[in-house]
């Protein structure tokens, strides 16, 4: 099988048999995200608890305890947002932050890029969107919205501590 013949089936697995879809409580913050150039929508909650589990600060270090969703769009938005869940559930925020730039380094690439199947696993997959600039947004929309809400998260904390 030609690797994007896999790429596309990843793809369309993850858009048929989405993970994590679905609005969950408890949640520290949720956002919004919209794709105005052809329609994508998300709403994207994010649960992140201190390293540890101690009670302590939101930092970081904090570990992504939960991701859930609620959209609609096209295929690539949806598997994307299906496999940023996989990617980032239980890693920490800096982790989930360093994928989310290798995956956007990877959606800027033009498909020129080699991405590392080791950071970024099923969102590999996507390397053939960053050949159509126009369907760079619709990968991108849900890694927005959760380093959005992952955001709103952590400084919520910082206004808590003040």
């Amino acid at each position: 099988m030609r690797l994007d013949a896999m790429y596309q089936e990843i793809i369309l697995d993850h858009y048929r048999n989405p993970h994590n879809k679905g609005l969950r409580d408890p949640h520290n913050a949720e956002a919004h995200h919209i794709n105005p150039t052809c329609g994508d929508e998300i709403t994207l909650r994010v649960t992140l608890e201190p390293a540890g589990g101690d009670g302590g600060r939101l930092d970081g270090s904090a570990v992504v305890r939960d991701v859930s969703y609620d959209s609609m769009g096209c295929s690539i938005s949806q598997a994307s947002a299906s496999v940023l869940t996989d990617l980032l559930i239980g890693r920490s925020v800096d982790d989930g932050l360093r994928t989310l730039d290798a995956f956007t380094v990877l959606m800027h690439s033009k498909g020129q890029g080699e991405p590392d199947e080791d950071v970024l696993e099923d969102a590999v997959a996507f390397a053939g969107v960053s050949k159509y600039p126009a369907r760079i947004k619709c990968a991108l929309l849900a890694w927005m919205a959760w380093k959005d809400a992952t955001a709103q998260s952590l400084e919520k904390e910082k206004e808590g501590a003040s």
